[in-house]
Protein backbone atom coordinates (compact mmCIF):
# COMPACT_ATOMS: atom_id res chain seq x y z
CA UNK A 1 0.00 0.00 0.00
CA UNK A 2 1.51 3.59 -1.12
CA UNK A 3 1.97 5.30 1.77
CA UNK A 4 3.05 9.27 0.75
CA UNK A 5 3.94 12.39 2.48
CA UNK A 6 3.43 16.00 0.69
CA UNK A 7 6.68 17.77 0.15
CA UNK A 8 9.21 14.42 0.62
CA UNK A 9 10.40 14.49 -2.34
CA UNK A 10 13.79 11.91 -1.48
CA UNK A 11 11.40 9.00 -2.40
CA UNK A 12 12.46 7.51 -6.03
CA UNK A 13 9.06 8.00 -7.11
CA UNK A 14 8.44 11.54 -6.89
CA UNK A 15 12.02 12.07 -7.91
CA UNK A 16 11.22 10.70 -11.22
CA UNK A 17 8.07 12.02 -11.72
CA UNK A 18 9.55 15.32 -10.48
CA UNK A 19 12.33 15.54 -12.96
CA UNK A 20 9.63 14.23 -16.34
CA UNK A 21 6.94 16.59 -15.51
CA UNK A 22 6.42 20.07 -15.11
CA UNK A 23 3.33 22.14 -13.56
CA UNK A 24 2.59 23.54 -17.06
CA UNK A 25 2.74 19.81 -18.65
CA UNK A 26 0.14 18.72 -15.76
CA UNK A 27 -2.38 21.37 -16.83
CA UNK A 28 -4.48 22.00 -19.46
CA UNK A 29 -4.91 25.51 -20.85
CA UNK A 30 -8.29 26.35 -19.63
CA UNK A 31 -10.93 26.93 -21.60
CA UNK A 32 -12.90 30.40 -22.52
CA UNK A 33 -16.58 28.97 -20.84
CA UNK A 34 -16.85 26.33 -17.52
CA UNK A 35 -16.13 22.66 -18.76
CA UNK A 36 -18.46 20.06 -17.49
CA UNK A 37 -16.75 16.88 -16.33
CA UNK A 38 -18.10 13.42 -17.76
CA UNK A 39 -21.44 13.02 -16.79
CA UNK A 40 -22.15 11.30 -13.83
CA UNK A 41 -18.63 11.36 -13.01
CA UNK A 42 -17.31 13.31 -10.40
CA UNK A 43 -14.69 15.90 -9.99
CA UNK A 44 -11.62 16.81 -7.94
CA UNK A 45 -9.10 19.32 -7.73
CA UNK A 46 -6.36 18.96 -6.03
CA UNK A 47 -3.94 21.68 -5.28
CA UNK A 48 0.04 21.40 -4.06
CA UNK A 49 2.77 23.26 -4.96
CA UNK A 50 4.84 19.56 -5.54
CA UNK A 51 3.89 17.66 -8.56
CA UNK A 52 4.72 14.32 -7.32
CA UNK A 53 1.83 14.75 -4.44
CA UNK A 54 -1.05 15.92 -7.21
CA UNK A 55 0.35 13.07 -9.45
CA UNK A 56 0.25 10.56 -6.19
CA UNK A 57 -3.45 11.94 -5.79
CA UNK A 58 -4.26 11.37 -9.48
CA UNK A 59 -3.55 7.67 -9.63
CA UNK A 60 -5.59 7.46 -6.04
CA UNK A 61 -8.69 8.54 -7.79
CA UNK A 62 -8.43 7.63 -11.13
CA UNK A 63 -8.16 4.14 -10.13
CA UNK A 64 -11.52 5.14 -8.16
CA UNK A 65 -13.21 6.36 -11.47
CA UNK A 66 -12.77 9.97 -10.04
CA UNK A 67 -11.89 12.68 -12.70
CA UNK A 68 -9.58 15.17 -11.17
CA UNK A 69 -8.21 18.41 -11.74
CA UNK A 70 -4.33 19.90 -10.49
CA UNK A 71 -3.46 23.46 -10.21
CA UNK A 72 0.47 23.97 -8.48
CA UNK A 73 -0.63 27.15 -6.52
CA UNK A 74 -3.82 28.47 -4.81
CA UNK A 75 -3.83 31.31 -7.96
CA UNK A 76 -3.61 28.30 -10.00
CA UNK A 77 -6.47 26.80 -8.35
CA UNK A 78 -8.88 29.40 -8.03
CA UNK A 79 -8.66 29.79 -11.94
CA UNK A 80 -9.51 26.59 -12.73
CA UNK A 81 -12.23 26.68 -10.42
CA UNK A 82 -13.96 29.70 -12.68
CA UNK A 83 -13.21 27.19 -15.89
CA UNK A 84 -14.34 23.83 -14.50
CA UNK A 85 -17.12 22.00 -12.67
CA UNK A 86 -16.01 21.15 -9.41
CA UNK A 87 -17.83 19.16 -6.73
CA UNK A 88 -14.79 18.78 -4.59
CA UNK A 89 -10.88 20.64 -3.61
CA UNK A 90 -8.34 19.26 -1.50
CA UNK A 91 -5.28 21.63 -0.67
CA UNK A 92 -2.42 21.29 0.94
CA UNK A 93 -1.64 23.38 3.97
CA UNK A 94 1.40 24.54 3.44
CA UNK A 95 1.86 26.42 0.08
CA UNK A 96 3.59 29.85 -1.02
CA UNK A 97 1.92 33.05 -1.27
CA UNK A 98 -1.30 31.74 0.12
CA UNK A 99 -1.93 28.35 2.43
CA UNK A 100 -4.45 25.70 2.03
CA UNK A 101 -6.44 27.56 4.59
CA UNK A 102 -6.82 30.96 3.46
CA UNK A 103 -7.37 29.31 -0.72
CA UNK A 104 -10.15 27.19 0.98
CA UNK A 105 -11.63 30.49 2.41
CA UNK A 106 -11.70 31.46 -0.94
CA UNK A 107 -13.04 28.49 -2.58
CA UNK A 108 -16.21 28.76 -0.08
CA UNK A 109 -16.72 32.20 -0.87
CA UNK A 110 -16.77 31.19 -5.13
CA UNK A 111 -18.56 27.83 -4.34
CA UNK A 112 -20.28 27.36 -0.71
CA UNK A 113 -21.14 24.03 -2.31
CA UNK A 114 -17.72 22.53 -2.98
CA UNK A 115 -16.89 20.38 -0.55
CA UNK A 116 -13.06 21.53 0.95
CA UNK A 117 -10.81 18.85 2.23
CA UNK A 118 -7.41 20.00 3.65
CA UNK A 119 -4.22 18.03 3.69
CA UNK A 120 -2.21 18.97 6.84
CA UNK A 121 0.97 17.55 9.36
CA UNK A 122 0.70 17.74 12.93
CA UNK A 123 2.78 20.68 12.83
CA UNK A 124 -0.16 22.65 11.23
CA UNK A 125 -2.97 21.00 13.79
CA UNK A 126 -3.45 24.79 14.86
CA UNK A 127 -4.15 26.74 11.99
CA UNK A 128 -6.33 23.80 10.25
CA UNK A 129 -8.62 23.80 13.65
CA UNK A 130 -8.73 27.59 12.72
CA UNK A 131 -9.95 26.81 9.75
CA UNK A 132 -12.53 24.45 10.89
CA UNK A 133 -13.59 26.81 13.24
CA UNK A 134 -14.16 29.20 10.22
CA UNK A 135 -16.11 26.66 8.49
CA UNK A 136 -13.67 27.00 5.56
CA UNK A 137 -13.15 23.08 5.72
CA UNK A 138 -15.01 19.92 5.76
CA UNK A 139 -12.44 17.75 6.43
CA UNK A 140 -8.85 17.26 7.14
CA UNK A 141 -6.51 14.73 6.42
CA UNK A 142 -3.35 14.06 8.14
CA UNK A 143 -0.02 13.14 6.49
CA UNK A 144 1.17 10.71 5.50
CA UNK A 145 -2.60 9.56 4.32
CA UNK A 146 -3.64 5.85 4.16
CA UNK A 147 -5.15 5.55 0.16
CA UNK A 148 -8.00 3.32 1.18
CA UNK A 149 -9.06 6.45 4.04
CA UNK A 150 -8.27 8.80 1.93
CA UNK A 151 -10.84 7.51 -0.40
CA UNK A 152 -13.36 6.80 2.46
CA UNK A 153 -13.05 10.00 3.41
CA UNK A 154 -13.70 11.73 -0.30
CA UNK A 155 -16.51 9.09 -0.94
CA UNK A 156 -18.48 10.11 1.79
CA UNK A 157 -17.86 13.67 1.04
CA UNK A 158 -19.35 13.85 -2.45
CA UNK A 159 -22.05 11.08 -1.30
CA UNK A 160 -22.90 13.76 0.98
CA UNK A 161 -22.43 16.91 -1.25
CA UNK A 162 -25.40 14.93 -3.53
CA UNK A 163 -27.36 14.31 -1.18
CA UNK A 164 -26.98 18.02 -0.01
CA UNK A 165 -27.61 19.09 -3.79
CA UNK A 166 -30.76 16.58 -4.37
CA UNK A 167 -32.12 17.73 -1.22
CA UNK A 168 -31.16 21.72 -2.16
CA UNK A 169 -32.88 20.28 -5.76
CA UNK A 170 -35.86 18.93 -4.11
CA UNK A 171 -36.42 22.02 -2.06
CA UNK A 172 -36.25 24.54 -4.67
CA UNK A 173 -38.35 22.16 -6.83
CA UNK A 174 -41.17 21.54 -3.73
CA UNK A 175 -40.61 25.79 -3.48
CA UNK A 176 -41.56 26.50 -7.33
CA UNK A 177 -44.25 23.66 -6.94
CA UNK A 178 -45.61 25.65 -4.17
CA UNK A 179 -46.01 28.84 -5.93
CA UNK A 180 -46.85 27.43 -9.18
CA UNK A 181 -49.68 25.45 -6.43
CA UNK A 182 -50.49 28.65 -5.03
CA UNK A 183 -50.77 30.64 -8.13
CA UNK A 184 -52.92 27.85 -9.39
CA UNK A 185 -54.75 28.32 -5.93
CA UNK A 186 -55.32 31.85 -6.26
CA UNK A 187 -55.97 31.71 -10.09
CA UNK A 188 -58.81 28.81 -8.86
CA UNK A 189 -60.30 31.37 -6.30
CA UNK A 190 -60.16 33.66 -8.75
CA UNK A 191 -62.03 31.67 -11.30
CA UNK A 192 -63.99 30.14 -8.56
CA UNK A 193 -65.47 33.59 -7.27
CA UNK A 194 -66.06 34.76 -10.88
CA UNK A 195 -67.78 32.05 -11.55
CA UNK A 196 -70.07 32.14 -8.31
CA UNK A 197 -70.63 35.68 -8.90
CA UNK A 198 -71.80 34.52 -12.51
CA UNK A 199 -74.07 31.73 -11.21
CA UNK A 200 -75.50 34.59 -8.82
CA UNK A 201 -75.96 36.53 -11.47
CA UNK A 202 -77.57 34.08 -13.63
CA UNK A 203 -79.81 33.26 -10.41
CA UNK A 204 -80.79 36.55 -9.92
CA UNK A 205 -82.02 36.67 -13.81
CA UNK A 206 -83.80 33.62 -13.62
CA UNK A 207 -85.48 34.97 -10.25
CA UNK A 208 -86.45 38.24 -11.27
CA UNK A 209 -87.81 36.47 -14.93
CA UNK A 210 -90.02 34.02 -12.52
CA UNK A 211 -90.96 37.01 -10.40
CA UNK A 212 -92.30 38.55 -13.70
CA UNK A 213 -93.93 35.57 -14.61
CA UNK A 214 -95.72 35.09 -11.62
CA UNK A 215 -96.51 38.90 -11.63
CA UNK A 216 -97.79 38.29 -15.28
CA UNK A 217 -99.72 35.39 -13.79
CA UNK A 218 -101.42 37.12 -11.10
CA UNK A 219 -102.75 40.16 -13.40
CA UNK A 220 -103.74 37.89 -15.74
CA UNK A 221 -106.11 35.92 -13.19
CA UNK A 222 -107.11 39.49 -11.66
CA UNK A 223 -107.95 40.08 -15.72
CA UNK A 224 -109.87 36.80 -15.36
CA UNK A 225 -111.75 37.72 -12.21
CA UNK A 226 -112.71 40.99 -13.28
CA UNK A 227 -114.01 39.68 -16.72
CA UNK A 228 -116.30 37.01 -14.52
CA UNK A 229 -117.50 40.20 -12.52
CA UNK A 230 -118.50 41.92 -15.61
CA UNK A 231 -120.90 39.12 -16.36
CA UNK A 232 -121.65 38.13 -12.35
CA UNK A 233 -123.17 41.28 -11.46
CA UNK A 234 -121.08 41.95 -8.62
CA UNK A 235 -117.88 44.09 -9.73
CA UNK A 236 -115.23 44.29 -7.04
CA UNK A 237 -116.54 41.51 -5.06
CA UNK A 238 -113.46 39.00 -5.53
CA UNK A 239 -111.10 41.87 -5.53
CA UNK A 240 -112.43 42.80 -2.04
CA UNK A 241 -112.69 39.14 -0.73
CA UNK A 242 -108.82 38.56 -1.89
CA UNK A 243 -107.20 41.87 -0.31
CA UNK A 244 -108.65 40.98 3.02
CA UNK A 245 -108.34 36.84 2.21
CA UNK A 246 -103.91 37.60 1.73
CA UNK A 247 -103.48 39.60 4.71
CA UNK A 248 -105.21 37.22 6.77
CA UNK A 249 -103.24 34.59 5.42
CA UNK A 250 -100.35 36.64 5.90
CA UNK A 251 -101.20 37.54 9.84
CA UNK A 252 -102.04 33.58 10.57
CA UNK A 253 -98.65 32.63 9.47
CA UNK A 254 -99.18 30.60 6.11
CA UNK A 255 -95.69 30.44 4.17
CA UNK A 256 -95.36 33.10 1.48
CA UNK A 257 -97.11 29.82 -1.30
CA UNK A 258 -99.89 29.26 0.76
CA UNK A 259 -100.77 33.22 0.74
CA UNK A 260 -100.27 33.30 -2.85
CA UNK A 261 -102.62 30.36 -3.61
CA UNK A 262 -105.44 32.55 -1.38
CA UNK A 263 -105.19 35.56 -2.80
CA UNK A 264 -105.59 33.84 -5.96
CA UNK A 265 -108.66 31.63 -4.82
CA UNK A 266 -110.02 34.31 -3.30
CA UNK A 267 -110.13 36.32 -7.07
CA UNK A 268 -111.70 32.71 -8.54
CA UNK A 269 -113.70 31.48 -6.05
CA UNK A 270 -116.89 31.75 -8.05
CA UNK A 271 -115.08 30.81 -11.13
CA UNK A 272 -118.06 28.03 -11.25
CA UNK A 273 -120.67 30.55 -11.62
CA UNK A 274 -119.44 31.76 -14.88
CA UNK A 275 -121.80 28.93 -16.77
CA UNK A 276 -124.97 30.34 -14.64
CA UNK A 277 -127.87 31.64 -16.75
CA UNK A 278 -128.21 35.39 -16.62
CA UNK A 279 -131.43 35.33 -14.21
CA UNK A 280 -129.38 33.77 -11.32
CA UNK A 281 -126.55 36.47 -11.88
CA UNK A 282 -126.73 39.41 -10.01
CA UNK A 283 -129.51 38.62 -7.65
CA UNK A 284 -129.00 37.74 -4.07
CA UNK A 285 -128.76 33.79 -2.85
CA UNK A 286 -131.57 33.91 -0.60
CA UNK A 287 -133.89 34.38 -3.81
CA UNK A 288 -132.86 31.74 -5.44
CA UNK A 289 -135.63 28.71 -6.35
CA UNK A 290 -135.13 25.23 -5.46
CA UNK A 291 -133.63 24.22 -8.46
CA UNK A 292 -131.33 27.05 -8.61
CA UNK A 293 -129.39 26.37 -5.45
CA UNK A 294 -129.13 23.07 -6.13
CA UNK A 295 -127.10 24.65 -9.04
CA UNK A 296 -125.91 27.12 -6.49
CA UNK A 297 -124.29 23.95 -4.50
CA UNK A 298 -122.57 22.41 -8.19
CA UNK A 299 -120.36 25.52 -8.53
CA UNK A 300 -117.60 24.90 -6.11
CA UNK A 301 -116.55 21.63 -7.97
CA UNK A 302 -117.37 23.43 -11.36
CA UNK A 303 -114.63 25.67 -10.19
CA UNK A 304 -112.06 23.01 -9.14
CA UNK A 305 -112.98 21.10 -12.45
CA UNK A 306 -112.15 24.38 -14.52
CA UNK A 307 -108.31 24.73 -12.48
CA UNK A 308 -107.61 20.93 -12.18
CA UNK A 309 -105.53 21.49 -15.91
CA UNK A 310 -103.40 24.03 -14.59
CA UNK A 311 -100.50 22.90 -12.40
CA UNK A 312 -100.11 26.21 -10.83
CA UNK A 313 -103.44 26.25 -9.26
CA UNK A 314 -103.67 22.45 -7.71
CA UNK A 315 -104.00 24.29 -4.01
CA UNK A 316 -105.62 27.02 -5.42
CA UNK A 317 -108.64 24.80 -7.04
CA UNK A 318 -108.66 22.90 -4.05
CA UNK A 319 -109.92 26.15 -2.09
CA UNK A 320 -112.18 26.76 -4.24
CA UNK A 321 -114.12 23.34 -3.96
CA UNK A 322 -113.80 24.00 -0.33
CA UNK A 323 -114.68 27.51 0.30
CA UNK A 324 -118.52 26.75 1.04
CA UNK A 325 -117.69 24.15 3.61
CA UNK A 326 -119.02 25.02 7.35
CA UNK A 327 -117.11 24.05 10.32
CA UNK A 328 -119.45 21.98 12.02
CA UNK A 329 -119.74 19.97 8.67
CA UNK A 330 -122.89 21.38 7.35
CA UNK A 331 -121.48 22.84 4.50
CA UNK A 332 -121.18 21.76 0.81
CA UNK A 333 -120.17 19.65 -1.39
CA UNK A 334 -118.44 17.28 1.04
CA UNK A 335 -119.67 18.27 4.27
CA UNK A 336 -116.37 18.37 6.30
CA UNK A 337 -115.61 19.83 9.52
CA UNK A 338 -113.26 21.55 11.36
CA UNK A 339 -109.52 20.85 10.78
CA UNK A 340 -110.69 19.04 7.45
CA UNK A 341 -111.25 22.07 5.78
CA UNK A 342 -107.67 23.96 4.75
CA UNK A 343 -107.14 26.80 6.00
CA UNK A 344 -107.17 28.82 3.18
CA UNK A 345 -111.01 27.90 2.34
CA UNK A 346 -111.90 28.77 6.14
CA UNK A 347 -110.38 32.12 5.40
CA UNK A 348 -112.05 32.77 1.94
CA UNK A 349 -115.65 31.84 3.30
CA UNK A 350 -115.32 34.42 6.10
CA UNK A 351 -113.93 37.04 3.83
CA UNK A 352 -116.53 36.42 1.34
CA UNK A 353 -119.51 36.59 3.44
CA UNK A 354 -118.16 39.23 5.23
CA UNK A 355 -117.88 41.26 1.98
CA UNK A 356 -121.28 39.64 0.99
CA UNK A 357 -123.17 40.74 4.22
CA UNK A 358 -121.88 44.43 3.46
CA UNK A 359 -122.79 44.81 -0.30
CA UNK A 360 -126.16 42.66 -0.07
CA UNK A 361 -125.22 39.83 -2.03
CA UNK A 362 -125.96 37.56 0.73
CA UNK A 363 -129.12 38.77 1.79
CA UNK A 364 -131.64 41.58 0.24
CA UNK A 365 -130.22 44.38 2.59
CA UNK A 366 -126.70 45.98 2.40
CA UNK A 367 -125.92 45.55 5.79
CA UNK A 368 -123.73 48.20 7.82
CA UNK A 369 -120.04 47.05 8.84
CA UNK A 370 -120.89 47.01 12.24
CA UNK A 371 -123.79 44.41 11.78
CA UNK A 372 -122.10 42.45 9.26
CA UNK A 373 -119.03 42.17 11.85
CA UNK A 374 -121.88 41.31 14.29
CA UNK A 375 -123.37 38.70 11.65
CA UNK A 376 -119.85 37.02 11.12
CA UNK A 377 -119.31 36.43 14.73
CA UNK A 378 -122.53 34.97 15.09
CA UNK A 379 -121.61 32.13 12.80
CA UNK A 380 -118.15 31.21 14.98
CA UNK A 381 -117.85 27.80 15.51
CA UNK A 382 -120.82 26.70 13.44
CA UNK A 383 -120.23 28.21 9.82
CA UNK A 384 -116.79 29.56 10.68
CA UNK A 385 -113.18 29.60 12.26
CA UNK A 386 -113.28 31.55 15.21
CA UNK A 387 -109.28 32.51 15.02
CA UNK A 388 -110.00 33.16 11.17
CA UNK A 389 -113.13 35.36 12.18
CA UNK A 390 -111.10 37.54 14.86
CA UNK A 391 -107.94 38.08 12.33
CA UNK A 392 -110.33 38.99 9.61
CA UNK A 393 -112.17 41.42 11.52
CA UNK A 394 -109.10 43.36 12.85
CA UNK A 395 -107.90 43.05 9.01
CA UNK A 396 -110.95 45.33 8.36
CA UNK A 397 -109.97 47.80 11.46
CA UNK A 398 -106.09 47.91 9.92
CA UNK A 399 -107.06 48.24 6.39
CA UNK A 400 -109.57 51.41 7.00
CA UNK A 401 -106.85 53.14 9.31
CA UNK A 402 -103.90 52.49 6.45
CA UNK A 403 -106.53 54.09 4.23
CA UNK A 404 -106.12 57.22 5.65
CA UNK A 405 -102.26 57.11 4.45
CA UNK A 406 -102.98 56.28 1.32
CA UNK A 407 -102.27 59.18 -1.17
CA UNK A 408 -104.09 60.65 -4.07
CA UNK A 409 -102.33 61.70 -7.00
CA UNK A 410 -102.47 62.86 -10.97
CA UNK A 411 -101.73 60.05 -13.62
CA UNK A 412 -99.03 62.97 -14.99
CA UNK A 413 -97.33 62.68 -11.72
CA UNK A 414 -97.43 58.70 -11.59
CA UNK A 415 -93.98 57.23 -11.59
CA UNK A 416 -92.00 54.12 -11.47
CA UNK A 417 -91.63 52.08 -8.48
CA UNK A 418 -95.25 53.66 -6.67
CA UNK A 419 -97.26 51.27 -5.26
CA UNK A 420 -100.81 51.31 -6.15
CA UNK A 421 -103.14 51.28 -3.11
CA UNK A 422 -106.53 50.85 -4.35
CA UNK A 423 -107.60 48.85 -7.34
CA UNK A 424 -108.13 50.88 -10.38
CA UNK A 425 -111.36 49.82 -12.04
CA UNK A 426 -113.39 50.14 -15.18
CA UNK A 427 -116.71 51.69 -15.92
CA UNK A 428 -118.34 48.14 -15.07
CA UNK A 429 -116.24 48.24 -11.78
CA UNK A 430 -113.84 45.17 -13.36
CA UNK A 431 -110.59 45.37 -11.74
CA UNK A 432 -107.87 47.14 -14.42
CA UNK A 433 -104.71 46.84 -12.23
CA UNK A 434 -105.04 45.77 -8.06
CA UNK A 435 -104.18 46.90 -5.13
CA UNK A 436 -100.46 46.62 -4.31
CA UNK A 437 -98.97 46.73 -7.70
CA UNK A 438 -96.10 47.85 -7.80
CA UNK A 439 -95.80 50.46 -11.57
CA UNK A 440 -92.65 49.98 -14.12
CA UNK A 441 -91.93 52.37 -16.58
CA UNK A 442 -93.89 50.41 -19.30
CA UNK A 443 -97.43 50.59 -17.30
CA UNK A 444 -96.62 54.20 -16.18
CA UNK A 445 -96.24 54.76 -19.98
CA UNK A 446 -99.14 53.23 -20.62
CA UNK A 447 -101.56 54.23 -18.34
CA UNK A 448 -100.21 57.68 -19.16
CA UNK A 449 -101.16 57.45 -22.89
CA UNK A 450 -104.48 56.05 -22.05
CA UNK A 451 -105.56 58.74 -20.46
CA UNK A 452 -104.18 61.36 -23.00
CA UNK A 453 -105.91 59.51 -26.31
CA UNK A 454 -108.71 59.13 -24.89
CA UNK A 455 -108.98 62.75 -23.06
CA UNK A 456 -109.67 60.51 -19.61
CA UNK A 457 -109.04 62.88 -16.56
CA UNK A 458 -106.89 59.70 -14.28
CA UNK A 459 -106.24 59.89 -10.55
CA UNK A 460 -104.92 56.99 -8.77
CA UNK A 461 -104.65 56.21 -5.05
CA UNK A 462 -100.51 54.97 -4.26
CA UNK A 463 -99.13 54.14 -1.22
CA UNK A 464 -97.47 57.12 0.57
CA UNK A 465 -94.19 55.87 1.30
CA UNK A 466 -93.71 54.57 -2.07
CA UNK A 467 -93.96 58.36 -3.16
CA UNK A 468 -90.53 59.60 -4.39
CA UNK A 469 -89.93 63.36 -2.84
CA UNK A 470 -91.14 66.06 -4.34
CA UNK A 471 -93.98 64.81 -6.18
CA UNK A 472 -97.46 66.79 -5.77
CA UNK A 473 -100.20 65.41 -3.92
CA UNK A 474 -103.64 66.05 -4.11
CA UNK A 475 -106.44 66.98 -1.71
CA UNK A 476 -106.76 63.90 1.24
CA UNK A 477 -108.93 61.28 1.33
CA UNK A 478 -112.49 61.40 2.74
CA UNK A 479 -112.77 58.34 4.77
CA UNK A 480 -115.81 56.63 5.43
CA UNK A 481 -117.13 54.81 8.45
Amino acid sequence: MLKCAAGVSKQPEHTRIRDTMTPTALLEPPPAEVVEGPSGVPTVLTVDDEPSVLNALRRVFRSQGIATLQATSAAEGLSLLKTHRVDLVISDMRMPEMDGARFLERVKIHDESIVRVLLTGYADMSSTIAAINRGAIHRYIAKPWDDQDLVLVVREALSRRDLEKKNAELTELTKRQNEQLRDINQTLETRVAARTAELEQINGMLDAAYADLDNTFVLAVNVFSSLMEMRGGHPGHSRRVAELARETAKRLGLPDRDVRDVHLAALVHDVGTIGFPDTMLGKPVSTYTAEEHQRYRRHTIDGETALMALSQLQGVARIVRQHHERVDGKGFPDGLAGAEIVLGARIVAAASDLDELAHGHMGEINHSAERAHSMLRGGMDTRYDPAVVETLLQVVVDMAAAAKDDVQIDVRDLRPGMVLARAVLSAKGAILLAAGYVFDERVVRQVTNFSTKEGVHLTLWVQRDSIPGGTPLMAPPKVHA
